[in-house]
């Protein structure tokens, strides 16, 4: 039996996906592009099972979490929804990299040759290999994870050599900025990057950039996925 309170729950999580998918489709026409080329990553960290099953009722498959035991828990809870997409967007401890490596269809936060190759090992082989998202410190940010962009060549190397991984893009989340144009101004050279990364390799195909405040530099510097969750399932603290 649902109660209310979940029902309403379902109710607001169904619109306010409908609205941000409209935001997402007005900001791909705006900048002249295809808002099926720009996918929206459902930011679910924290949030209950129920939340997450009422986006799934609602249409949304690609799910994103920053917690290893807690994405592994709600991957366990969720078995049964076989078309659910987990991706794994938040730095990674070393002692958490095998849950990861045994739940997610996706990680976003490589930044670090011992993770890379932590993921690749513990990846099993009866899974497809991991598609991974090298991060890159864009905002230069000593409290922030991520590569520089000079080290990019190195990390794109290595993951290269990883059989159980396969490497899909870039990842960044830059500091926050005044104006939409100092916003656009700092995805420009990981714009570049990505642009060149993907002429060499036909599965790189994901800029990973663009939250709620800067969705709209994101999508005009050309981003595949943006990530997005309180417009989707609200304020309410669920942890």
């Amino acid at each position: 039996m649902i109660s209310d309170v979940e029902m309403t729950e379902a109710t607001n999580i169904k619109s306010n996906l409908h609205l941000v998918s409209q935001q997402i489709e007005a900001l791909a026409l705006q900048y002249q592009r295809e808002a099926k080329n720009v996918r929206l990553l459902a930011v679910s960290k924290t949030k209950p099972i129920s939340a997450l099953k009422a986006a799934y009722d609602a249409g949304q498959r690609a799910f994103g979490e920053n917690y290893a035991q807690e994405a592994a828990d709600k991957h366990l809870a969720l078995s049964h929804l076989t078309d659910i997409e987990w991706h794994f967007i938040g730095p990674i401890q070393s002692n958490k990299s095998r849950l990861i490596a045994e739940t997610m269809d996706w990680v976003h936060s490589v930044d670090r040759e011992k993770i890379a190759r932590r993921l690749n090992e513990q990846r099993s082989s009866n899974l497809p290999p991991l598609n991974v998202c090298i991060q890159i410190n864009i905002s230069g940010e000593q409290s922030k994870s991520g590569i520089l962009l000079s080290e990019l060549d190195s990390m794109v190397d290595l993951v290269a050599s990883l059989p159980n991984l396969q490497l899909r893009g870039l990842m960044a989340i830059p500091a926050p900025q005044d104006s939409h144009e100092t916003q656009c101004a700092i995805y420009q050279p990981l714009a570049q990057a990505y642009l060149e990364l993907a002429k060499s390799d036909s599965m790189i195909d994901t800029l990973s950039i663009g939250m709620s405040g800067d969705l709209s530099a994101a999508i005009q510097s050309g981003s595949t996925m943006v990530r997005v969750g309180t417009a989707i399932f609200g304020e309410r603290d669920y942890s």
